[in-house]
């Protein structure tokens, strides 16, 4: 999933610096997983911006209104009776959500709530391990479930450098080795002899962007699209 945290309260104030109606935007999906933008996020920011308005007296109004995601039309369609008053919109959302809701709305001004990460995996709670670089050109099926590109800090294809000591990497002692995790892993499948395959350059062109994905048994007609387009707040 998406992983995100909050922006600090002295950031997001001052995105809203001479705004009379401001929206708390929240988002019931990623980032409410990893506590940063859910609904129970959303009205705990909107009560403390309503305490710092109410305390220096600006007498800035705050309306909070989540939806269960951000990144799709229909979902940003409910915010629309809500948004139309607003000088100012602080989205929860990760930076994909933030983007739709700004294009959804071209005429409100968008601010972010938050800072996107990664993608990420809950080890335990309250902790998020980047997991996938999103890179395009999936290889896990020969490193035993465990992706180099993410989890080394080089992300090395051909087993590991000379800084992986005991285990661990030589970016920080709690951190294991993604090569060392791939050995192991193979070791007990009984599948060693796939590390000394010799994998090829990565085409890091599939991973730069912008990049789009078409299915054409998925699309919709010509007019349905424009219907999806740009609507103006």
């Amino acid at each position: 999933m998406i992983i995100a945290e909050q922006k600090s309260l002295e950031e997001l104030s001052k995105m809203i610096i001479g705004c009379k109606k401001v929206m708390v935007a929240g988002c019931n999906t990623c980032v409410a997983i990893c506590f940063a933008g859910g609904e129970k996020e959303a009205g705990i920011l909107a009560s403390v911006l309503r305490i710092a308005a109410k305390k220096d007296g600006t007498g800035q109004e705050i309306i909070e209104q989540t939806v269960q995601r951000q990144c799709e039309w229909e979902f940003l369609d409910e915010f629309e009776d809500k948004i139309k008053d607003c000088d100012v919109v602080i989205s929860l959302a990760c930076g994909i959500g933030i983007q739709g809701l700004a294009e959804r709305y071209p005429n409100k001004k968008i601010m972010p709530g938050v800072n996107t990460t990664f993608l990420g995996f809950p080890v335990e709670t309250g902790v998020w391990e980047e997991r996938c670089a999103a890179c395009g050109e999936c290889i896990l099926g020969t490193t035993a479930g465990i992706c180099p590109i993410a989890r080394c800090a080089k992300g090395l294809l051909n087993g590991p450098c000379g800084g992986s000591q005991g285990g661990k990497c030589e970016i920080s002692s709690d951190t294991p080795c993604a090569w060392q995790l791939i050995y192991d892993r193979l070791k007990e499948q009984g599948l060693l002899e796939v590390m000394e395959e010799i994998k090829a350059p990565k085409n890091w062109s599939k991973s730069s962007g912008p990049r789009k994905i078409i299915r054409e048994d998925l699309t919709i007609g010509d007019s349905d699209k424009a219907d999806k387009g740009k609507k103006e707040s």
